[in-house]
């Protein structure tokens, strides 16, 4: 079944707000979507990630067309968005936590955000998670919108870049909950 005009607006840009995600930095789910204007939606930034194709095969390509010369049918595309240019593994649930979505998905997460430099801890339950004071990525707009929206004096352009929002809860291993 075909997506909705809405929804695959909705796809394209959790997929292009993640893509602005500093190598070596994570935010959650929920700051993507208010990043999008949409603060209740952090579920459906998930749900657009758990759908997020996997890279093609021939990594020099990013849209390929696979068909025959000869060949009748529509040739198939490869999506422009993929597990190879979307770095999925930088975001996290708002505790700090690497969100279980199948076995050893949690572990491979923390593979790759270790492989960029982020420090992943794993608690006495087993449970993997990254230190938002430290590693986190909490900025009030993406970097790709800073001065679109400007109230004209000039002051504030460039904050919020690293700042963490937090509304003092703690999880369980003493990291503070974000948006």
């Amino acid at each position: 079944m075909p997506r909705s005009d809405e929804a695959e607006w909705w796809i394209n840009a959790v997929y292009e707000a993640i893509q602005e995600i500093p190598r070596g930095r994570v935010t959650s789910y929920g700051h993507i979507a208010c990043l999008l204007g949409y603060p209740k939606r952090p579920r459906q930034v998930g749900v657009s990630l758990k759908h997020l194709p996997s890279a093609p095969s021939n990594p020099e390509t990013e849209t390929v067309v696979e068909a025959e010369a000869d060949s009748e049918e529509e040739p198939a595309a490869t999506p422009f968005f993929h597990s190879g240019n979307v770095p999925w593994q930088r975001v996290i649930n708002s505790k700090g936590m690497i969100s279980h979505r199948g076995p050893g998905s949690a572990e491979r997460q923390a593979e790759v955000l270790r492989a960029e430099g982020v420090e992943v801890e794993v608690d006495s339950m087993g449970e993997y998670y990254v230190d938002f004071g430290r590693f986190g990525w909490f900025p009030d707009v993406l970097p790709s919108e800073e001065g679109l929206e400007s109230d004209g004096d000039g002051e504030g352009e460039g904050e919020g870049e690293g700042e963490v929002r937090s509304d003092g809860d703690r999880n369980r291993n003493g990291n503070e909950l974000f948006v």
